[in-house]
């Protein structure tokens, strides 16, 4: 892979750099140590540096020589998850309970990386913002700095972001026109029947049979109800209930997600929810609640923004491995807020080379693959050096 020759003499550093991180695993906007330790790289670097933005968020400011007015944001999570690592790697998590399982210690490294050799060479013309962003992970990190203020205080022009895919094979990226991740919603279901003994169910009214019959009618609602040419999830995810073997209880709980990648899918499955809750909850003389939250809207890339990114893209990895073609996936994604107030594309590197780097996300196998450090540097470097030419 073509990357930048002094980007590749950076490894060394930038594995430093992420396995740090990877050590010490915060979670969202408790990102402290992180953020000192992007801060306090930037700094060195002659960087100009902005902290407490969304709590715990970092922006760097850094001006190229000339005068132009352009200016770009590029963008890179920080939090962790809520898991426990069982990698066996020597620089585990050493944080009870946290663990970098989704890979935003290397994208933080890789801006890091693409930052610190900007700044040696500045050879672009325009401004470039560097964001570190806090609470991807379900706290909506981007929409609250953005709310602070981001695009205010650091105008930009366009703003990109990466993510790590295991999937796809080191030295290939995916990037797409159109949706690249989905809107990501949860559900809330309170299901009140009568408690009573189980050894005499006709005697009250079982709202776990009731919640049952809903997990399975909401089923119907992809299937039945959604176009089979487009693409939704309804995913039940928890059931609470009851606290004995032979009680009956008196309500029971239910929650879990859903993800669409249109506006109107999104519409139809909320209101056929609360139908099917309803609904069946009356039927077996039950009351239900139903609360629908809408969290993460979907990741639309720009057109013209996602063709640059493939292009700087396929300048560091070489041509034909920049794919145009892949499906969205549905997963979320909180990058989607920002592409909703400025053009820009949001981009996936691969990272799979054999067994290294191949365990999915969101698993306590999980490591980010250090041989992508250099490429996703490149990558942001030559971004910058594309769309802010000199001269």
């Amino acid at each position: 892979m073509p990357v930048i020759n002094r980007i590749a003499d950076l490894q060394p550093e930038m594995e430093t750099w992420r396995r740090d991180l990877h050590e010490y695993p915060e979670l969202r906007f408790e990102e402290s140590r992180t953020a000192q330790q992007v801060a306090k790289l930037l700094a060195s670097w002659g960087i100009e540096v902005h902290t407490n933005i969304a709590k715990t968020g970092v922006v760097g400011v850094l001006r190229g020589a000339g005068t132009s007015g352009r200016t770009i944001g590029l963008r890179a999570d920080m939090d962790a998850l809520p898991m426990t690592e069982a990698t066996g790697l020597p620089y585990a998590s050493k944080n009870p309970g946290r663990m970098h399982a989704c890979g935003h210690d290397g994208h933080t490294t890789m801006l890091l990386g693409a930052a610190k050799y900007l700044a040696e060479t500045r050879n672009f013309d325009g401004t470039v913002h560097f964001i570190f962003q806090p609470a991807e992970e379900g706290g909506a990190g981007a929409k609250v700095m953005m709310d602070e203020g981001l695009f205010a205080r650091f105008p930009c022009d366009t703003v990109y972001g990466v993510h790590n895919d295991p999937s796809l094979p080191l030295g290939e990226a995916d990037v797409r026109d159109d949706v690249m991740m989905a809107a990501s919603d949860i559900f809330f279901i309170t299901v009140r029947g009568k408690g009573g003994h189980a050894a005499r169910p006709h005697g009250g009214i079982d709202p776990i049979v009731v919640g049952a019959h809903i997990v399975a009618a909401l089923q119907t609602i992809v299937a039945r109800r959604v176009d089979p040419l487009e693409s939704a999830v309804i995913s039940t995810t928890q059931f609470h209930a009851g606290t004995a073997t032979n009680i009956i209880p008196d309500e029971a709980q239910l929650c879990g997600t859903v993800r669409t990648l249109k506006a109107e899918v999104q519409d139809l499955i909320e209101a056929s929810m609360r139908r099917v809750v309803e609904a069946t909850a009356a039927a077996h003389d039950a009351v239900a609640e139903f609360t629908y939250q809408r969290g993460y809207p979907a990741t639309i890339n720009h057109a013209d923004q996602a063709r640059r990114a493939a292009r700087a893209a396929a300048s560091v990895l070489g041509d034909g491995k920049v794919r145009r073609d892949m499906p969205p996936v549905m997963g979320g994604e909180d990058f989607s807020f920002m592409l909703l107030d400025r053009p820009g594309a949001y981009l996936k590197l691969g990272q799979a080379a054999g067994v290294k780097g191949s365990a999915p996300v969101h698993t306590v196998q999980y490591d980010f693959n250090d041989d992508l450090l250099p490429v996703g540097a490149s990558y942001f470097a030559t971004l910058v050096e594309q769309e802010m030419p000199r001269g």
